[in-house]
């Protein structure tokens, strides 16, 4: 769909505006950024049209959507593992994770998740300390996994702005 120039910038800025309000939303645990910002994307590129550039950039973006999605789990997990939880605890506290963000969101999947590895860690270990340890450890694999989907979520950003660079579309 061919837009008029005055269109084409509304479209780049509100696209580029909606992208940054997903980008400081991967703050939040719960909130899809990621997911945010490639349905951005995506609707850009049905607006615009997906030249060849456009194809290629939008696959690495979806790639790197879904990576970043999984990421929260695999960086949670692989920091609680490392302290001596069990697969049981880690793959419990991820149902919990996943179970209460859909019913409390924002923070309900992470208090969720750190409550059930703690529990399952004390009735198996029979320790508060190591159990607590393992916890911990969980919480500082959320803030990694929070840091990392932020610079994934730069990243899509980025690409998302070569896109429009590349298409002769950018506005500023």
């Amino acid at each position: 769909m061919e837009l008029s120039p005055a269109w084409s910038t509304t479209l780049t800025i509100v696209v580029l505006v909606v992208m940054l309000l997903g980008l400081l939303s991967l703050m939040l645990y719960v909130i899809p950024g990621l997911t945010i910002i490639w349905l951005t994307g995506l609707i850009y590129g049905f607006l615009k049209g997906f030249d060849r550039n456009g194809l290629w950039i939008f696959a690495a973006m979806t790639l790197l959507m879904i990576f970043g999605n999984m990421v929260d789990q695999l960086l949670m997990g692989a920091k609680a593992k490392q302290s001596g939880a069990s697969w049981l605890g880690v793959i419990l506290s991820t149902i919990a994770a996943l179970v209460f963000s859909l019913l409390f969101p924002p923070f309900g999947g992470l208090v969720a998740a750190l409550v059930v590895l703690f529990v399952v860690e004390v009735i198996r270990l029979r320790n508060i300390a190591k159990a607590g340890q393992s916890t911990r450890k969980m919480a500082v694999g959320c803030a990694t996994a929070i840091a990392a989907r932020f610079g994934i979520g730069l990243l899509m950003i980025g690409l998302w702005c070569l896109w429009v660079w590349l298409g002769g579309g950018w506005p500023f």
